[in-house]
């Protein structure tokens, strides 16, 4: 099994905050044109954690990209809490704690429940752009394109992580699989409560016209429905979508297709800095 964490470049890791929220920090290779460029967070989904991006950092560092790669509190390598008492709320407060670690506005770059966790820091806090990977929709999202069927609320006081039985998938190797499983863990039930769609819960609802910054949304689609889902959360947010067929959920992190959906946020950073750079100009 190839561990992707041990072949990343050497950094700085520290821990924040009052729960000791571990956070890992890579150095971008400073571009020629030495533009000063906001730095990137990259926010992780349920049952993971910073391990999870171990193949996007190096390609966004040899572009000049300074990388915040936090965790939330009882993920991975930060202090290990009471699962059972950690809230949806709880989360946003350990995302504001790695924007604030920024020292500078940044670029969020937000998969699976960090998505719906970003987005809706958004609301109220000042980012330089928005990456929604295959995120978590919002309560809008999900009223203009709903889901088939619902979801149950889980009664457990935590959720067990994911069980990956599968030799590999469409996008993913087993390489890839056996890396998951090695450091999926729990997820707090409180908060994957607060944002799933079930006949008690309509999830999270985000107020898109608070959200100013550009944005970008990737989705893994598989069926019309995700094609629409997805179009349908870049519309409300004003931004860019790119849909990537036939790929799975944790395959556009950890999955042999990934450098489509690196490619594609690279592609909208560059265009980013391009608009700023022509309004410096004027």
């Amino acid at each position: 099994m190839n561990d992707y964490t041990k072949s990343l470049p050497e950094h700085t890791v520290k821990y924040i905050g009052e729960n000791d929220l571990f956070l890992e920090i890579f150095e971008g290779i400073l571009p020629e044109s030495g533009q000063q460029r906001p730095p990137l967070l990259f926010v992780h989904g349920a049952f993971t954690g910073s391990w999870m991006w171990s193949k996007y950092i190096p390609h966004f560092i040899s572009k000049g990209w300074n990388c915040f790669v936090m965790n939330m509190r009882s993920h991975y390598k930060s202090r290990h809490m009471d699962m059972t008492r950690i809230t949806f709320e709880d989360y946003l407060e350990d995302v504001m704690q790695a924007i604030v670690e920024c020292g500078v506005p940044p670029i969020v770059i937000g998969f699976s429940m960090g998505g719906i966790l970003s987005e809706k820091l958004a609301e109220t806090v000042d980012i330089a752009g928005l990456v929604l990977l295959d995120s978590v929709v919002s309560r809008e999202v999900n009223e203009a394109v709903p889901y088939n069927s619902l979801g149950q609320l889980f009664s457990e006081i935590v959720v067990p992580a994911p069980i990956r039985e599968e030799l590999a998938s469409a996008d993913e190797s087993a390489d890839d699989i056996a890396f998951q499983n090695k450091y999926l863990a729990i997820e707090s039930a409180k908060a994957f409560n607060a944002f799933i769609f079930s006949p008690e819960s309509n999830g999270i609802s985000i107020d898109s016209h608070s959200i100013g910054c550009p944005s970008l949304v990737i989705r893994a689609v598989n069926s019309e429905d995700d094609e629409r889902r997805g179009q349908a959360q870049a519309k409300l947010l004003r931004g860019e979508y790119k849909g990537l067929w036939n790929t799975t959920h944790t395959g556009l992190l950890a999955g042999q297709r990934y450098r489509e959906a690196v490619d594609a946020i690279t592609d909208w950073l560059e265009r980013l800095m391009s608009a700023r750079r022509v309004e410096v100009k004027q």
